[in-house]
């Protein structure tokens, strides 16, 4: 084997400055290098087996390059994957680590942030399961903190969050455009931001079509298939019943399911549902397969990323001034469980 490639052979090679070179193998933000030349570089680093010195390039800059997701118990669900994924790409494409940990319990979590703290994390994503406000350990007050589903009444503190608003919107808007006036809403008992904002959603959704709000299509019942079984079971055992459903979850999209086959309605043809959540073993699972609004778990992963690795690279006195607050969208995916009112 030939002595190893260095960067002034890449730069050599690709006919560019040393401090190209290191811009583009180390992901720095904020400088002015093309696209084409990004890539030229990039390709000349690959064909001469060159790779960047990461610890050399830590102990000059002083960080790890090594970022902590703590959740609480979000590294065992389901949704998680999309999220931890979009975070773990983006880090790797930055040129950065993810390390991953539960925290489950109190104590839990503080043992999991003693030992990022051991591992000299440059920041912390700090993620919830469920979309909610948070209070963040005093612990995690030392070290960059960027929320990940999940807000704080912290305003320094960047977080994402779904836009529950607007996803609710475009679920109620699709029945709509199908001629649906009479549209219930299935949803939770819990009071959580979730249900807030899907319940705002659903009636600015018929307020701007000209359709009267009713509270007695919306019912509440605990967040599973039965609950969303029984809520259901009210809404259309109802001389006037609803022509359609939007509902809370998918898993409550289950019970509606079930209600309306006990009832004889035929879904989409009697009986149009919309769920929420896109959980994919659920909607295509159930037949016919269920229309329903995606959280966008891997956007917010990758986002949350992204915007620490700005923080970071902000002097430490200006981290704390300005922090950005995002909801993003929620997209409509459209299956089988739609169709036109029935007259």
């Amino acid at each position: 084997m030939g002595p190893k490639a260095s960067i002034r052979d890449v730069a050599a090679a690709a006919g560019v400055s040393v401090t190209t070179v290191s811009h583009v193998l180390n992901n720095k933000s904020g400088t002015r290098v093309s696209a084409q030349t990004r890539e030229r570089v990039e390709a000349v680093a690959r064909q001469l087996g060159y790779a960047a010195n990461g610890l050399a390039r830590g102990l000059r800059l002083q960080r790890s390059y090594a970022l902590g997701l703590l959740g609480d118990v979000i590294a065992a669900t389901g949704q998680a994957g999309r999220l931890i994924l979009g975070a773990q790409e983006t880090a790797s494409a930055r040129g950065w680590v993810l390390l991953l940990t539960t925290g489950r319990d109190l104590e839990a979590e503080r043992r999991e942030i003693r030992a990022l703290s051991r591992h000299r994390v440059d920041g912390v994503l700090y993620a919830t399961t469920d979309h909610r406000v948070v209070r963040v350990p005093d612990e995690l007050r030392p070290m960059p903190v960027v929320l990940l589903n999940a807000r704080s009444d912290d305003a320094t503190l960047p977080s994402v969050v779904p836009d529950e608003r607007g996803g609710a919107a475009a679920a109620v808007r699709e029945l709509l455009a199908h001629g649906h006036r009479r549209i219930g809403f299935v949803t939770t008992v819990d009071d959580v931001p979730a249900a807030r904002g899907r319940l705002l959603g659903y009636r600015e959704a018929l307020w701007a079509a000209g359709v009267p709000y009713r509270p007695e299509l919306v019912r509440a019942d605990v967040g599973d298939p039965a609950g969303g079984h029984r809520a259901a079971r009210v809404l259309l055992d109802a001389a006037d019943r609803p022509t359609a459903l939007f509902c809370f979850t998918d898993r409550m999209a289950m019970g509606v399911y079930r209600a309306a086959a006990e009832l004889g309605l035929r879904v989409p043809q009697e009986l149009s549902v919309v769920g929420s959540d896109n959980q994919e073993v659920i909607a295509d699972g159930l037949f016919p397969a269920l229309t329903t609004v995606a959280l966008p778990h891997h956007g917010m992963g990758a986002w949350a990323v992204e915007t620490m690795v700005e923080l970071l690279d902000r002097p430490k006195g200006a981290r704390r001034r300005v922090a950005r607050h995002v909801a993003m969208p929620c997209p409509l995916v459209r299956r089988a469980s739609v169709a036109a009112a029935p007259h």
